[in-house]
C-alpha cells in the first residue's frame, strides 16, 4: 500500500465483500418486482500515483460487482468501475459502466465518523455539467437513466449501501432502488 493510499479514505474499501440480504426494486412492464439478491464486491488498489496538470492528487480503487438473484442464481447486474478520491478537494467520485450501454461519473462528499467508519455519497444526472451519464441510443429510447445516487456506509468489516436510479422506462418514471449489507471476507 503506498503512502498516498494510507491516508486515503478509500483504503477502508480494499478487499472482497459478500452480502446476501440485497433487495432490488426493479421496473417491469405490468407489475414491478422486488427481487432478493446476493453479491460479491471486490476492491483493489490502482497502484500508481495519479496526477492531473501537476495539481490534482488522486487515489483510486478499482471495483467489480456481481449480483445474482437468490431465486434462480442468475446474474442480474454486473458493474465495473473506480472510486476516486481527490486529496486536494476532499471530493469523492465514482466512475462506472454496466454492460447495457451506460456509464456514469458521480461525485460527492465523504463524511468521516472515525478512522474506520465513513459514509460516501455521490450523485449524477443528465442535466449536471460535472457529474453526468452517458448511454447508448437504445438506453436513451427504451430505458433512459435520468439520475443516480449512491450511499456507502463503511466500517471495519461491514459495508452497507443504498442506491437509487431514476429511469424513464415502460412509459413511466421509475425509481429503481437497491440496497444490501456486505461483510468483508478477505
Amino acid at each position: 500500500m503506498s503512502k498516498e493510499t494510507k491516508k486515503s479514505p478509500l483504503a477502508n474499501l480494499l478487499g472482497t465483500w459478500k452480502g446476501d440480504k440485497g433487495i432490488d426494486l426493479a421496473p417491469k412492464p405490468v407489475e414491478d418486482e422486488n427481487n432478493p439478491y446476493y453479491e460479491v464486491l471486490t476492491f483493489e488498489l490502482v497502484d500508481m500515483e495519479i496526477e492531473n496538470a501537476q495539481e490534482q492528487e488522486l487515489t483510486a480503487v478499482r471495483y467489480r460487482q456481481t449480483v445474482r438473484e437468490i431465486e434462480n442464481d442468475e446474474v442480474s447486474h454486473s458493474e465495473t468501475g473506480f472510486w476516486i478520491w481527490d486529496n486536494n478537494e476532499d471530493t469523492i467520485m465514482c466512475a462506472f459502466s454496466i454492460p447495457r450501454g451506460a456509464s456514469l461519473l458521480a461525485g460527492g462528499a465523504i463524511k468521516r465518523n472515525s478512522s474506520e467508519n465513513m459514509v460516501l455519497n455521490v450523485s449524477s444526472s443528465l442535466d449536471d455539467p460535472n457529474w453526468g451519464i452517458v448511454q447508448s441510443p437504445f438506453m436513451e429510447s427504451k430505458a433512459k437513466i435520468l439520475s443516480f445516487k449512491r450511499e456507502l456506509n463503511v466500517s471495519a468489516n461491514e459495508l452497507r449501501y443504498s442506491q437509487e436510479t431514476s429511469v424513464d422506462i415502460y412509459g413511466k418514471i421509475f425509481n429503481h432502488k437497491d440496497n444490501n449489507t456486505l461483510k468483508r471476507v478477505k
